[in-house]
């Protein structure tokens, strides 16, 4: 009798079922993506407060940091940068070193997971490297903030592994610690604003 094969699939809020090794477009919905980015925690949730840091908040703050690093910035590609790490809603968040020493299935799975993911809202399935290194540039400098701000770095640390940002870029940006609720409604908010510019 052959063996019966792994299920590859969740069953999402939606009610869609997201295979995670061959997902489609059309079983990707923003509500399930806001919904668990608004639940992962950041830096394996090692923050200060009484919320955790979530990828939903993260994905903001990076989307705001990208409009402001980019002059004139397409809407479609700010829609890039607040989906930065949408995958993550399924397959949560690793930080860089249990990354590294995970290999590259992880990173095969997340880039198929991206792929779906942009289709589903109308970007390409890879987006261009110019815009794709502007989009970890924010990333960056956002995990310098959250490293000084919320996950106890000296600056020193934190310039070390994130690079020291430009303070015109920061100015008057900070960490937000939130409920999920909160923060889940204010990504599907920014999502749907941008998705009717593109």
């Amino acid at each position: 009798m052959p063996a019966k094969p792994t299920r590859a699939w969740q069953r999402m809020l939606s009610g869609r079922r997201l295979d995670l090794l061959d997902p489609t477009p059309m079983d990707i919905e923003i509500e399930d993506i806001a919904h668990g980015l608004a639940f992962v925690a950041r830096w394996n949730g090692q923050t200060k407060g009484d919320y955790a840091y979530s990828v939903a908040e993260h994905s903001l703050l990076v989307e705001q940091i990208y409009s402001r690093l980019v002059a004139k910035p397409e809407p479609r590609w700010q829609l890039a940068a607040l989906l930065h790490d949408a995958p993550e809603y399924v397959i949560g968040d690793m930080i860089s070193p249990v990354k590294a020493s995970v290999g590259d299935g992880y990173g095969a799975l997340d880039d198929r997971l991206t792929a779906a993911i942009h289709l589903r809202f109308g970007l390409p399935a890879a987006i261009p490297k110019p815009v794709k290194t502007m989009i970890k540039k924010a990333d960056k400098i956002s995990a310098w903030m959250e490293a000084t701000q919320i996950a106890g770095f000296d600056p020193r640390e934190a310039d070390k592994f994130f690079g020291k940002p430009d303070g015109a870029v920061t100015d008057g940006l900070s960490i937000t610690l939130r409920a999920p609720k909160d923060v889940r409604d204010d990504f599907t908010r920014r999502h749907a604003a941008l998705l009717e510019l593109c």
